[in-house]
């Protein structure tokens, strides 16, 4: 799974053909169960702000085929709302979720089941027409006025300028991934797996040009066509219909917003759906392939790859309800109002968090600081923080974080910090390095004290900052423990020192240290292990790049810090 998940659902807001009031009120019942808004328009209604709350996170649902889809993506793309596509026609592509399984895809998208995927669109203007298009965009030789008059015509061909040549036919079509499998499939283009793919393809139709293929192209890439003749111009199967004239230039590129899809557990596969729908030869819709031999295949590496992966895409969906909050926050005058939000933003993105890990690995312990679950000594149990940096949150202050680590008896395996603000995304798996935003970090080298830079977490008394201010290059103090030793892991500081600690805020951090070959202790040199003591006793952490540990601890030494 490539897409980021849905894990919350406070409202649902619909688009439906007619004779759809079966599925709605299929749809009607569970939401009404679930304690779920929902407001259904007809097709063809513009969706406003009236219809959708913004700080609510909402689902679109089309109910009808494929062509109430396209008019549901055109409309929700502009609230980046995610689509799940109801199939109450035949032949679909995009509306994969038939009714009698509509009331399982919905409550797998309330538990944390569904995943959100990207679709590409296509921004087109000729002539008069300047819009968005998910499918296809076609240009077809414009009739004769008699019968005798030529049926085919001259398309001159630029991509990013370069000329790629003279199309002599009957047309051409220019389709993102998810209209590969219309008109440019009849004329020989390739099939695109749609979500996620960020592509455009050139395909002829019915051209008498010699040796000719589709081409594929960048969703940067821009594309002009220049008419030699009139063409009808035909936007995602006749959305929008116009007549061009000769030397008119068509210009396309890919939208910058995509569309976002919800895909279940309970959507018909694509493969599958093109073997149904288009007798795709290759295999039977009951065939599954040799399947075992994969999950004969999965290793202990393959489970942590997966745990970070889940990890990650938790994190990014908590980011989201807490940069909105976060914004709100800064507009807050009343102390009461911000606490609320606060308190707010902690709850969304911890049980975004917990619903999306329980949905992957039900058998799992998961404890936070919001829940009172004890982490087993043996086996796999999650730890996660998700608002660290509350009172950086609360005051408008963007370092703040979100922590996440998989630990194997006890110890973490996978961690995951995400700084929502800048997008950063830390990772680390056991054995396989660490990792901000896909590049491998290390720490620095520096060994002596008078080089360093150092930060700092929570100094009650300021002993720390006194001690080592003006011994090193500075003190800095960020406010959020998981940050402060991903700084470190990355090489954006030295070494870090906290007063005391609790698991949730530095377990993820631990295990990105550790993968880049930091050290982690107490104030004497004690190796730093996490504390699950039942009486709340914080443990004190000092972490550092490894090489200047040592002068670390004998500076505490000389300096009677925190001697008790």
């Amino acid at each position: 799974m490539h897409g980021r998940r849905l894990a919350t659902l406070d409202e649902i807001v619909g688009l439906a053909a007619p004779e759809s009031a079966k599925i709605i009120d299929m749809v009607e019942s569970w939401a009404k169960s679930n304690d779920i808004g929902l407001t259904v328009l007809d097709v063809g209604e513009d969706i406003t702000d009236e219809h959708i709350e913004r700080e609510k996170t909402t689902l679109g649902i089309s109910i009808g085929g494929d062509g109430t889809f396209l008019e549901a993506a055109r409309s929700f793309a502009p609230f980046q709302i995610p689509l799940m596509g109801i199939n109450s026609g035949t032949l679909a592509f995009l509306a994969r979720v038939e009714p009698l399984d509509v009331e399982d895809a919905l409550t797998a998208v309330y538990r944390g089941r569904a995943s959100i995927n990207a679709r590409q669109q296509y921004e087109v203007t000729a002539g008069d027409i300047n819009t968005t298009g998910i499918n296809e965009m076609f240009l077809q030789k414009h009739p004769p006025e008699d019968r005798y008059g030529t049926k085919v015509g001259s398309l001159h061909v630029f991509v990013d300028k370069e000329y790629v040549g003279k199309y002599f036919g009957s047309g051409l079509i220019v389709s993102t991934p998810t209209g590969s499998t219309g008109r440019a499939y009849s004329n020989g283009g390739p099939v695109h797996y749609p979500q996620n793919n960020r592509t455009l393809q050139i395909i002829p139709h019915e051209t008498i040009s010699a040796a000719v293929d589709p081409i594929v192209v960048s969703q940067d890439s821009e594309i002009d066509i220049v008419l030699d003749s009139d063409f009808d111009i035909d936007i995602d199967g006749g959305r929008q219909f116009e007549r061009l004239e000769s030397d008119t230039v068509v210009h396309i590129s890919g939208a910058n917003q995509p569309v976002q899809t919800v895909r279940t557990p309970y959507d018909d596969a694509f493969i599958s759906a093109m073997v149904d729908k288009l007798d795709w030869g290759l295999r039977t819709v009951d065939n599954d392939g040799p399947r075992s031999a994969l999950e004969d295949n999965i290793t202990s590496s393959d489970f942590k790859e997966r745990a970070a992966r889940v990890a990650r895409e938790a994190a990014r969906s908590a980011g989201e309800p807490l940069q909105e909050l976060h914004g709100q926050v800064e507009n807050i005058q009343y102390k009461t109002d911000k606490s609320d939000i606060v308190t707010e933003a902690d709850y969304q993105a911890n049980d975004i968090i917990e619903t999306a890990i329980n949905s992957e690995f039900p058998d799992h312990i998961v404890q936070s600081e919001e829940n009172d679950q004890t982490v087993p000594t043996e086996g796999y149990a999650w730890i996660i923080d998700p608002l660290d940096g509350t009172g950086n949150f609360a005051h408008g202050n963007p370092n703040y974080s979100i922590s996440i680590a998989l630990l194997k008896d006890r110890i973490p395996v996978v961690g995951v910090v995400y700084a929502p603000e800048p997008a950063d995304m830390f990772y680390a798996i056991d054995g396989r390095g660490a990792y901000q935003n896909d590049h491998k970090i290390e720490p620095t080298s520096r060994s002596q004290l008078d080089e360093s830079m150092l930060l700092s977490g929570y100094d009650p008394s300021g002993e720390f900052l006194q001690a080592f201010y003006h011994e090193t290059q500075g003190v800095r103090r960020l406010g959020s423990a998981a940050l402060n030793l991903a700084y470190v892991a990355s090489g954006s500081a030295d070494a870090v020192w906290e007063h005391d600690t609790h698991p949730w805020d530095v377990a993820a951090g631990l295990c990105l240290l550790r993968e880049v070959g930091g050290r982690t202790t107490d104030q004497y040199g004690s190796s730093y292990e996490l504390s699950f003591n039942a009486t709340d006793q914080r443990t004190p952490l000092l972490a550092s790049n490894g090489s200047v540990h040592e002068q670390l601890i004998s500076h505490i030494d000389t300096s009677d810090l925190m001697s008790e």
